[in-house]
């Protein structure tokens, strides 16, 4: 399958918007429980409508079986949503979505066990890179001022999603569409009683900016871009979904240096560079550098 253009562009604006997702949390003054449930309840509302108005209908006999599956792995995103907030609120929008990025290491991990998956040399290469990363992105080498609350809640997600990428490789015969709408309705759910026990709702000022801000985060940041995303991965590659998806963090991280004017070491720009590199070395497919040696070097290795 070649990968089209107009797929191309729909990936990339999909990973652009998520990337902008930390610098809009910074300037909200809301409960990370609050933007979670926001984000969900509008992001699945406007799913709703997407499918409403190209005509695409919930199959209820095909949801049936899968049902429980869809129902956790939507309540974990949603737990999910609201420890990443709070990741970017105790530490800086970089180091959070870095930490968020240790996902695809911990799949990594576990699939040999729960996937029965090969774990490969190249794979335990770019998982001990990501690691080496975490260590110097996370301030153990600096003067302490990284505050460990914010990598807890950036690992606390990263783990979090890794488990609902696990899940989701055992939900078959359900639409992307489908899938999104119930998955983004559960983490609505999952959080709503958290946040009645937690919040004062009568209390929260809410001005016209908050509400502006939660509706970008709830449209553009969910509704849209996972439209766009969906509407994407029938005309890519697999493997170049997946390498795609790493525009999010790159743009998140020069966000918020450019905006937020948020500082990197060397020590942390190294770590940035591990955790990235190792990432889009694990999505590469196999067989894809050698397509980049001389061909004396191929022919040597067929023979």
């Amino acid at each position: 399958m070649k990968s089209n253009r107009s797929s191309l562009l729909k990936m990339t604006a999909a990973m652009a918007i998520f990337g902008t997702i930390g610098i809009f949390r910074s300037y909200i003054p809301c409960s990370s429980t609050l933007i979670a449930f926001v984000r969900g309840t509008v992001g699945m509302l406007f799913l709703i409508l997407v499918m409403a108005l190209t005509r695409k209908k919930i199959s209820f006999s095909a949801i049936k079986k899968p049902l429980l599956l869809l129902c956790i792995s939507g309540a974990l995103i949603g737990i999910n949503w609201i420890f990443l907030f709070e990741a970017y609120r105790y530490t800086t929008v970089a180091t959070a979505t870095l930490c968020y990025y240790m996902a695809p290491i911990l799949v990594i991990l576990v699939s040999p066990f729960v996937l029965r998956e090969r774990l490969t040399f190249r794979k335990i290469i770019c998982t001990i890179s990501a690691i080496a990363g975490m260590v110097f992105i996370s301030g153990v080498f600096s003067d302490g001022n990284v505050n460990p609350y914010g990598i807890a809640f950036g690992l606390g997600a990263a783990a979090l999603y890794g488990t609902v990428i696990i899940l989701n490789k055992f939900i078959d015969g359900v639409s992307d569409y489908e899938k999104t709408v119930i998955q983004l309705g559960m983490a609505a759910i999952a959080v709503l009683p958290y946040l009645l026990a937690t919040e004062d709702l009568s209390s929260l000022d809410i001005t016209p900016k908050v509400v502006v801000l939660l509706l970008i985060v709830g449209i553009i940041h969910t509704g849209v871009a996972y439209t766009l995303y969906f509407g994407s991965l029938s005309g890519l590659k697999a493997q170049t979904a997946a390498i795609f998806s790493y525009i999010d963090p790159v743009i998140a991280l020069l966000l918020s240096a450019v905006i937020l004017k948020e500082e990197f070491t060397p020590l942390k720009l190294l770590g940035s560079i591990l955790i990235l590199v190792a990432a889009l070395v694990c999505e590469l497919p196999e067989g894809f550098l050698k397509k980049f040696l001389p061909k004396e070097e191929k022919n040597n290795k067929n023979t």
